[in-house]
């Protein structure tokens, strides 16, 4: 990897995902606010940036063996992946963490009252999410779609209803936002999903699920913030050079 002053985090991420491991290490997020160069996030986090691109180099220099290259892959194939594997995981796990949580509440809130925030915080990312993974299903992964088409029939992609790709990317990477600053929340009042000394199984099995579903989220971010959404505007700039 060639890296430049003007590299940012979401560069590193979109090359060798393994580097995300190194970026949580130092509280750096990767998904939401991958725009950032690593002098920029240095200095506003006060981290070392010698020791970080050393660790960084290190990961960049070993063969990755089991990684997945998603930049790589055709922009169709990284969307419909988006939607099988991470759309789908919100849709399958959300309504039974919400009855877990629910369970906790009235079994376990007299003794942890962080447990209503936390419950509250999720039915609030549930509820962002459906519509937010919606949008993107029927307005921009379409539009993406009709442009690789249109790419390989050299034909023309026609102006769409909300002016140019930039606007539906825009919204989605406010909403991709709010969501990490509320499971970094979620995190926080959980002590990183740690479950307290006197919490029984279904507490454990919850703040698991809590965890995955944060996990699997940062992917998800990661997929559509650093590497299909850039690619699609470059994609729209394209059609435009061309009219």
């Amino acid at each position: 990897m060639n890296i430049q002053e003007k590299t940012t985090i979401g560069d590193f991420v979109a090359h060798d995902y393994r580097t995300a491991a190194i970026f949580t290490k130092y509280g750096i997020d990767f998904c939401c606010k991958g725009q950032r160069t690593i002098d920029e996030v240095c200095t506003k986090k006060n981290i070392n940036e010698a020791n970080l691109l050393n660790e960084l180099n290190a990961v960049l220099a070993t063969k990755n063996d089991s990684g997945i290259d998603f930049n790589s892959w055709p922009l169709d194939l990284l969307i419909d992946h988006i939607e099988k594997t991470h759309h789908r995981f919100v849709e399958e796990k959300t309504p039974v963490i919400i009855q877990f949580l629910d369970k906790l509440c009235s079994v376990h809130g007299s003794n942890h009252p962080e447990l209503f925030e936390i419950t509250e915080l999720f039915k609030a990312s549930a509820g962002e999410l459906e519509p937010h993974m919606k949008k993107e299903e029927l307005v921009l992964f379409p539009f993406v779609n009709r442009m690789i088409n249109a790419t390989k029939s050299h034909g023309s992609i026609g102006k769409p209803h909300f002016g140019t790709v930039n606007n539906p990317i825009a919204a989605m990477m406010v909403e991709h936002d709010n969501e990490g600053e509320r499971f970094r929340t979620i995190a926080s009042l959980t002590n990183n999903y740690t479950p307290p000394e006197d919490a029984c199984n279904t507490y454990r099995v919850t703040y698991a699920m809590l965890e995955e579903f944060e996990q699997d989220l940062h992917k998800h971010i990661h997929l559509e913030s650093n590497i299909l959404f850039p690619k699609a505007k470059a994609l729209e700039k394209f059609f435009s050079n061309e009219e």
